[in-house]
């Protein structure tokens, strides 16, 4: 007696099915909470400034004409000028492309490596499990700042090196953000039935476990994108960001404290523009945050 079989399906609509898994859980919790939307929209607005800063900016950031240097906010330049002339609003448009990339490439690499670490490390438990976050602990004892400092001086201050930094940094508290979940999610009995299935370690774990987690993964996300752009600003600050004269928001701010008593403005918006940044998006991560926690909605 012979039995039907079910083609399995091909990897790129299994693909499919898992980015919408994840993109329907995103879209619950995004519409649970306005705050989420609030926050996405400031921070899409900042990107949208950055990628179109060759046609919005009024002038060319790296343009010197010291007739004009350290002139107060007017008509011609709306936040001013710095020390060399150059016009401050543009600077700060072209800044954010800077701050933006080193940012979003940095806690990209950390999300991605962290969770798969955190992933393996939750799913196969016992000695891997033991090496692995010990490892992590090793690195989490070090400030944010302090390890990147310390990366960053040893390789030199780059755009790459800059984000090997910050990544660094970022890494340990993915993989301990995606390993709790998948403690408790891999042994739900829809799990245990994959297993039964003969469903791969990779299947259940990027199928299966990963679209349970991934909101709590974005929520990480958003938050540590806001820590990684403060961290970027600060090593510019203290002269470890992106050399001269290359536009970034925190030599920017550090070359406006030379001159904070005559003429404020030079440190002031780049200190606003990473405040409203960092402010976005702690909004959408509290807002996916609230809109995920069943306890923070009241279901448990």
């Amino acid at each position: 007696m012979s039995q039907a079989t079910t083609a399995p399906p091909s990897r790129a609509a299994y693909l499919r099915s898992v980015l919408a898994a994840i993109g329907g859980g995103l879209l619950k919790a995004f519409n649970a909470n306005k705050t989420s939307w609030i926050g996405l929209g400031v921070f899409l607005l900042v990107v949208l400034l950055a990628l179109f800063a060759p046609v919005i900016a009024p002038h060319d950031p790296l343009q010197q004409n010291i007739l004009f240097r350290l002139k107060p906010p007017s008509a011609e330049h709306w936040f001013g000028t710095d020390y060399y002339g150059r016009d401050t609003l543009s600077r700060i448009l072209w800044g954010a492309r800077i701050s933006l990339t080193i940012g979003l490439l940095a806690i990209g690499s950390a999300m991605v490596i962290g969770t798969l670490i955190g992933m393996v490390a939750g799913y196969y438990g016992g000695r891997t499990d033991i090496i692995v976050m010990q490892v992590m602990d090793v690195l989490l004892a070090f400030p944010s700042l302090i390890l990147g400092l310390i990366v960053v001086a040893m390789l030199g201050p780059s755009v790459a090196n800059l984000v090997i930094a910050i990544a660094l940094t970022a890494v340990p508290p993915f993989a301990r953000i995606a390993r709790a979940p998948t403690i408790a999610v891999k042994n739900r009995e829809f799990i245990e039935a994959g297993r039964a299935l003969g469903y791969s370690d990779m299947r259940l774990m990027f199928g299966h476990i990963l679209p349970n987690i991934a909101p709590e993964i974005l929520v990480m996300g958003s938050l540590w994108l806001a820590t990684a752009i403060r961290v970027e600003a600060s090593l510019a600050f203290i002269g470890l960001g992106v050399s001269p004269p290359t536009a970034t928001w925190g030599g920017m701010i550090r070359e406006g404290f030379e001159n904070i008593l005559d003429s404020f403005w030079l440190a002031l918006f780049p200190s606003i523009a990473i405040l409203v940044v960092v402010f976005a998006l702690n909004l959408l991560g509290d807002g996916l945050r609230d809109a995920i926690d069943p306890r923070l909605r009241g279901e448990a």
